[in-house]
């Protein structure tokens, strides 16, 4: 019997974890990686180190390099973009991005993990030089020569996501001035509820970045390269735009073969296999099973896409999977300045998103007992719970603080994960000493504030 051929589109996280898995469980498949770019594979989610001079070498800002895999077993292409599904015959069409050639390759079972594009604005004065996007690995070197150029001066940030704050970081500390704008009237205000985000909008306040929240954006304005941001708040001169103002499923290419719901996220089964035989999506082009929602939902983390990597692997050769892809709750964290934050599951924004009937807790204290000055360890951390109302049942959360809690949203994620209520997290059986925590953990102390209980 021939070898299965196994074609895997995109060196993304899905795409690298769906070659490990498969190395793995079929030694004896033939497996193909196709990218369409030069670089396999920047890691995007690190640019900020990179950005702020906190890594070893650019090019090491890598989920993996070609050789891990081609030494396995794999074949790793770069430069090669599939361009088209063949469903009748059971090929891809793939165009060498250097020389322009084309030429079909065979597969048994097809892989897509074509990820996401970011936005560029479609306003008049968006070809101007000087306006760039965050993300992948030309973007980042060039963004990097812009903040080590003293010509540079003002930067304007555009999102005020994850990746827009992490921009507008790394510009100050770059020593430049940055104005941050979004349409929505709160920073990370589809990440955190309003408790959280206004103690990062002071954060960002006092360190420099000048905050222009609630606008439009009308159109850039300037003579060969940027000058100004137009808004309907007023203008902003600048020397540089960095826009962040989200991303697209790269599905332009499956339009006509593989069905995609109305914003072009590539429609999957319990199972991730898409309309035609043979083929399976994971990552950010697609719906992914919420646990909290208990819906599909957009969840654009590298870490969902490995956990749908390792389960397609596991099942791709089964006529009926034994089970479906169980989900997931989708987590996160990220750094702002001086604090830190983790969240998971549902917030007030992407619960109301979903149609999702959610109540809220907002806890405050101090890490370790009161007798513990601050200065000693001792800071002020935040919790922000989302429940049912009904059942109780935690839906997602959030911790913050200038000390590293971060840890706690796992604690969080694992909860909503297996349906536990407020009422368990109450009484769950965490350790204490006073030089890490207080007699009540502080995800206990969370859920008793929760539940109305007297502060301990």
């Amino acid at each position: 019997m021939d070898k299965p051929k196994i074609i895997v589109v995109g060196a993304s996280h899905g795409g690298h974890q769906s070659v490990l898995e498969l190395l793995h469980r079929y030694p004896d498949a033939d497996i193909t990686m196709f990218e369409a770019g030069d670089f396999v594979s920047f890691m995007s989610c690190g640019m900020e180190l990179f950005l702020e001079d906190q890594v070893t070498d650019v090019n090491d800002v890598r989920n993996f390099r070609p050789d891990d895999l081609i030494k396995r077993g794999a074949h790793v292409l770069n430069n090669h973009e599939v361009t088209a599904i063949n469903a009748d015959v059971k090929t891809v069409t793939v165009r060498d991005t250097k020389n322009g050639t084309a030429q079909d390759y065979p597969y048994d079972k097809l892989i897509l993990s074509s990820g996401v594009r970011p936005n560029s604005l479609p306003v008049p004065g968006n070809d101007l030089k000087n306006i760039f996007l965050m993300r992948g690995y030309d973007w980042a070197t060039k963004i990097k020569a812009k903040l080590e150029d003293p010509a540079v001066k003002h930067i304007t940030i555009i999102g005020a996501g994850y990746i827009g704050i992490e921009a507008a970081e790394a510009s100050r500390k770059a020593g430049k001035e940055v104005t941050l704008l979004d349409i929505i009237d709160r920073p990370l205000g589809t990440y955190l509820d309003p408790d959280m985000t206004n103690i990062i909008a002071k954060e960002l306040t006092d360190k420099g970045v000048e905050l222009k929240l609630g606008v439009k954006i009308e159109s850039f304005a300037g003579d060969g390269a940027v000058s100004a941001v137009k808004t309907d708040a007023g203008d902003v001169a600048t020397d540089l735009v960095i826009q962040a103002a989200g991303v697209k499923p790269a599905t332009e290419w499956l339009k006509g073969t593989v069905d995609l719901d109305d914003r072009g996220f590539i429609n999957t089964d319990p199972y991730l296999r898409t309309n035609l035989p043979d083929v399976y999506a994971i990552g950010d082009a697609t719906l992914v099973y919420g646990v909290a929602a208990q819906q599909k939902v957009p969840i654009a983390l590298a870490t969902v896409a490995r956990r749908e990597a390792r389960y397609l692997a596991a099942n791709i050769f089964a006529e009926h999977p034994a089970r479906p892809f169980g989900g997931v709750v989708g987590s996160s964290a990220l750094s702002v300045f001086d604090y830190h934050f983790a969240a998971t599951g549902l917030n007030t924004f992407t619960a109301g998103r979903s149609g999702v009937k959610v109540d809220t807790s907002f806890y405050t204290d101090t890490l370790r007992p009161a007798y513990v000055p601050e200065g000693n360890g001792n800071p002020p951390v935040c919790v922000n719970l989302v429940f049912d109302p009904q059942t109780h049942r935690l839906l997602g959360g959030a911790v913050l603080s200038t000390y590293d809690v971060t840890a706690q949203g796992n604690v969080l994620a694992l909860a909503v994960q297996h349906g536990l209520s407020l009422e368990d997290l109450a009484e769950a059986d965490f350790f204490f000493q006073p030089g890490f925590d207080r007699q009540w953990s502080l995800l206990n102390l969370a859920a008793q504030h929760a539940l109305g209980e007297p502060r301990f």
